[in-house]
């Protein structure tokens, strides 16, 4: 008898950008873009291993006054090597990676909505409701990182989203 398989449940994320360099309005009127330059290895792991297309994005804008988050985007494609690093031009150039050994890897991402409500940093800290978020532990800096499927929902009520999780 084979096995069966049994599918992979939705995963949720929380992606970081600074809006001067890369906002949610830019991501709007792109569409789809791939979400480059990550130099984090913890960070492209996730991209890399753990992210699959479907899987939903709170489109972060770090580096403002105030922090906070934005809209939601959606993983449109499967991972692969982000081109940046090969090229002496870009600020992500790495001189060790090769096309034959990439170290640095990207997903794209495509616009689904920008929120009704941006929810501050400071309001995210407040709510007892996302105790225990990555986002909001001491320290934590990663540009991409996963989102529990409950503060995910949180959020977007508190945003007053269009899209809804069940």
């Amino acid at each position: 008898m084979a096995a069966s398989k049994t599918a992979r449940s939705r995963q949720y994320w929380l992606m970081k950008s600074e809006p001067d360099v890369f906002s949610i309005d830019h991501l709007r009127k792109m569409g789809r873009s791939p979400w480059d330059g990550v130099r984090n290895y913890r960070a492209r792991n996730f991209m890399k291993n753990e992210m699959a297309v479907g899987d939903l994005v709170l489109f972060y804008h770090s580096n403002a006054t105030p922090p906070g988050v934005a809209g939601l985007a959606r993983v449109c494609s499967k991972t692969y090597p982000d081109p940046t690093q090969f090229d002496p031009k870009s600020k992500y150039f790495d001189a060790k990676s090769s096309e034959d050994a990439p170290r640095w890897w990207l997903i794209d991402v495509e616009f689904v909505e920008e929120f009704p409500t941006f929810l501050s940093l400071p309001e995210l800290r407040d709510s007892a409701a996302l105790d225990g978020m990555m986002l909001l532990r001491k320290g934590m800096r990663l540009s991409v990182q996963p989102v529990e499927k409950q503060h995910f929902r949180w959020i977007l009520e508190r945003a007053g989203a269009k899209h809804r999780v069940r």
